[in-house]
């Protein structure tokens, strides 16, 4: 059975409904989400509403809100609106001559200029086309812009405490119904509050008197935030700036300090009121929220509820039970406040994988910029060691780029002329030029953090299950509770069993201990008992699980899609083999003396290089003893995204491509060992070719990612405890990718995916199985881990993204305590039901 709910469309687009375009761009986006099931423009009110029907199993109200608000945001950045005013219209012809003109230029969809106003409307593309060649357009046919009004500057925000999606909801209808401030929108992901002011107005100061009053702090994002030291005053002044764990913290002590007194035989009254003293304490957040959802959307939630009953605990005297009621509750506030908080940093880690500024090429001249004022199209310079800024592609230069971050490749990759690059890389030795192809705001990496929120929205349904449930049953146990003080005796007194208030005090006591027993944390302590030990018992295994909900998700799992890189690999390259022209396959190269040369003079031309394939053949010779008597390689040159050169003990050698070795010197090249050659690359193994210059090609060093140890013993396991399917998903070549899985033992390969691809893999095993988990360790990985049913990280080689986007995480690296974990979801969910 759906639901709907309608949005002002106003709230959504600046424009309104006047936009025809613009509206059905956000229904056609809107729809796109997993659990809705239309969305359309609702005009049978006084005003316009955007009705969207979605299935509340699936998804809840506030995160269809979410969507709307998010995918309006992202039209009006998209699809401009303007009005400008315009200079030099002296007849109707020029105004014609001006709207053609305009409606030439490609990204703009429609313009009307009014001769009478001297203005032009316009709406336009902003990744086709930006404002300044519209406006070189005008100035091309003889025309100037006036001076435009002056735009109210947008403030942003970090707000503290705001640990629910209600939170947020709370705080930005107070705001937007707040004098002066004409809009005001709270990301919860990120606890980040952006407020547009009405013209002219100053509004800081009553957006921080608003935010104080609903228990939350403002801070400018653009001030420092505050830091304490871990040691000394430091600790005191953050616990200070947390008053609802402080206040949780004071409430406890007061319990304690209660239970010794009782101990000790201190009269009830004194022992009575530290009770209610922290039944008070510890209850005024609560309280505050439960009043806060009542007065702004009237609505009863669990808070209501907590306080109620703490109230009638302490009218029928039941004081230790409704302090510790109050207590514990407070306690779970705090700690979803801490694992938000941990959520918010590690989104926002992302957003520092990619550098703030990059440098600009204005013709001959460079210029550092911030990566919000650069424009599709836009020539930027990125030197050996930098991080790169901006998705684009390589317009000259040649380099090996580390694409971890967005591939999970464990090698760097060659880029060239006309090769892509992805913001949030690392650029190698070489220096590139790259043209801008996508804004700030559309980059890969922003992509990646808007897919882990979005997909971290979609999970509040499951997570958020008490809260939906308390929506019903909070109000009919009210109700229940007043029928029961009040029917009883007026019942009584009309058949005259005595006076009403005579009665009404006996029922009234009922009804406050139905209260109590009815209130819902008696469900919620008792029931995760067996959760908590199985959490517990888990993590002395090394296995983290981050809630009771991961873990009962795990015992339904008929499906598991892994990383490859780092995850059923080792992580770093290893040389696999090296063969020289002469050796016999029947034995180890390990024991053929050619090949250890081959392997010595290649480690001795590495030395000089920095590139992780060098740092792998470097170590493989170490660790064999090669490198003792054989000097490093002087004169050394790098052959860009071809290889390396050097004299070794008074001998030229070249190491580098098959390509490059082949093409350069074909007659030393035999048939024999290009087809070997081949034959490894096929398997997914990185070759370099050795060649002496004085002689001939002396053979070959192949480097590969090797799979973990047990790996397919995992996978066998995992069958035996009933995982039916398994998938590995990689950024790496088809070729890499099958050989890495078919000696892992999985089921299914998909190669060549971006992250994005890795979201829509998990969507697509979604639908056929219903319950997925995704295990990975890289930045790349994040986006799935949130959207798979349970997320599991690598603990030890993941990254911290990972690891906070997860859901569970192996801290040993140890993929044999998958079958474990699932086997005692599957144990515990049994307890559970019992």
């Amino acid at each position: 059975m759906s639901e709907k709910t309608g949005i002002e469309v106003s709230l959504l687009l600046p424009q309104g409904v006047e936009c025809q375009p613009c509206v059905r761009r956000l229904e056609e986006r809107v729809r796109a989400y997993r659990g809705i099931e239309m969305a359309h423009l609702d005009t049978e009110g006084d005003e316009p509403r955007f009705c969207v029907h979605y299935d509340p199993n699936l998804v809840t109200v506030e995160y269809v809100r979410a969507i709307a608000v998010e995918e309006g945001a992202h039209l009006s950045w998209r699809y401009r609106h303007e009005t400008l005013p315009v200079r030099g219209l002296d007849c109707a012809d020029c105004a014609q001559t001006l709207e053609t003109g305009l409606q030439r230029l490609d990204g703009v969809l429609w313009v009307a200029v009014n001769f009478a106003a001297a203005s032009l409307a316009i709406e336009y593309d902003s990744q086709q086309i930006g404002r300044p060649a519209i406006v070189g357009r005008i100035q091309d046919l003889g025309y100037e812009l006036g001076p435009p009004p002056a735009a109210p500057q947008e403030l942003v925000f970090q707000v503290g405490g705001m640990d629910c999606a209600d939170c947020a909801v709370h705080l930005e209808d107070a705001l937007r119904n707040s004098a002066g401030i004409a809009e005001a929108k709270v990301d919860f992901s990120l606890a980040r509050l952006r407020l547009t002011p009405a013209q002219g107005a100053e509004v800081r100061s009553t957006a921080e008197r608003v935010a104080a009053g609903l228990g939350y702090s403002l801070q400018a994002e653009d001030e420092p935030q505050p830091q304490g030291d871990e040691s000394g005053p430091g600790w005191h002044q953050r616990l200070w700036r947390r008053r609802r764990d402080l206040v949780t913290l004071v409430s406890g002590l007061l319990i304690a300090l209660a239970v010794g007194l009782t101990l000790l035989g201190v009269p009830e009254t004194v022992v009575a009121g530290l009770y209610v003293a922290a039944i008070v304490i510890g209850g005024y957040y609560i309280a505050r929220s439960g009043w806060m959802a009542l007065r702004m959307a009237h609505s009863l939630d669990m808070n209501a509820l907590m306080a109620i009953a703490a109230v009638g605990a302490v009218l029928i005297g039941e004081w230790a039970e409704g302090a510790v009621v109050v207590f514990l509750f407070s306690v779970g506030n705090a700690l979803e406040g801490y694992t938000m908080d941990r959520a918010r940093k590690a989104i926002r880690s992302l957003m520092n994988l990619s550098p703030p500024r990059a440098t600009v090429l204005r013709g001959e001249r460079e210029e550092r910029v911030p990566v919000e004022e650069l424009r599709i199209g836009d020539r930027i310079l990125i030197l050996p060691g930098e991080r790169i800024p901006m998705d684009g592609l390589v317009l000259s230069g040649e380099s090996a780029v580390n694409q971890a971050p967005i591939t999970g490749e464990s090698v760097p990759v060659d880029k060239g002329v006309g090769d892509k690059v992805f913001a949030g890389t690392v650029n190698g030795q070489g220096v590139l030029t790259v043209r801008v192809d996508r804004l700030a705001a559309d980059t890969t990496i922003a992509r990646i953090i808007k897919m882990v929120e979005e997909a971290q929205a979609q999970k509040a349904p499951a997570q958020r299950f008490v809260d939906r449930f308390a929506r019903v049953y909070t109000p009919v146990v009210v109700t229940i509770a007043v029928a029961v003080a009040f029917v009883p005796p007026l019942v009584g007194w009309l058949l005259g069993a005595g006076t009403f208030a005579a009665l009404f005090g006996d029922w009234l006591y009922r009804a406050l201990v139905l209260l109590v027993i009815a209130c819902p944390c008696a469900l919620v302590i008792s029931t995760p008992v067996s959760i908590v030990s199985a959490i517990a018992n888990a993590a002395r295994a090394g296995v983290l699980i981050k809630g009771g909900a991961h873990l009962e998700m795990l015992g339904s799992l008929k499906v598991i899609a892994f990383d490859k890189t780092g995850t059923l690999t080792v992580g770093r390259p290893q040389v696999v083999e090296v063969r020289c022209l002469e050796h016999a396959d029947s034995r180890p190269w390990t024991e053929c003396p050619d090949c250890r040369q081959v392997l010595a003079l290649t480690a001795a031309v590495e030395r000089r290089s920095e590139h992780p394939l060098a740092l792998a053949v470097v170590q493989e010779a170490e660790k064999m003893g090669l490198t003792a008597g054989l000097p490093a390689a002087e004169a050394v040159t790098a052959l860009t995204g071809q290889g390396i050169r050097g004299v070794v003990d008074g001998r030229e050698v070249t190491v580098g491509r098959h390509s490059y070795i082949h093409n350069s010197a074909p007659d030393l090249c035999y048939d024999a060992l290009c087809a070997a050659i081949d034959a490894a690359q096929d398997e997914g193994q990185t070759v370099m070719v050795v060649r002496d210059d004085g002689r001939s090609v002396l053979g070959y060093v192949a480097v590969a990612d090797r799979v973990r140890p047990g790996v397919e013993e995992v996978m066998h396991d995992l069958r035996q405890v009933g995982i039916e399917h398994t998938v590995m998903l990689t950024g790496d070549n088809e070729a890499t990718a099958r050989a890495i899985a078919a000696a892992a033992g999985v089921d299914e390969v998909e190669a060549d995916l971006l992250p994005e691809d890795k979201v829509a893999a998990i969507n697509r095993l979604l639908d056929r199985y219903e319950a997925v988990a995704m295990v990975g360790d890289g930045v790349n990985d994040a986006p799935a881990l949130a959207q798979a049913s349970v997320g599991i990280a690598m603990g030890a080689a993941g990254t911290d993204t990972a690891l906070e986007t997860a859901d569970v995480a192996l801290m040993a690296d140890d993929l044999s305590k998958l079958a474990f974990a699932v086997q005692l979801s599957r144990r515990t969910r049994a307890i559970i039901r019992q």
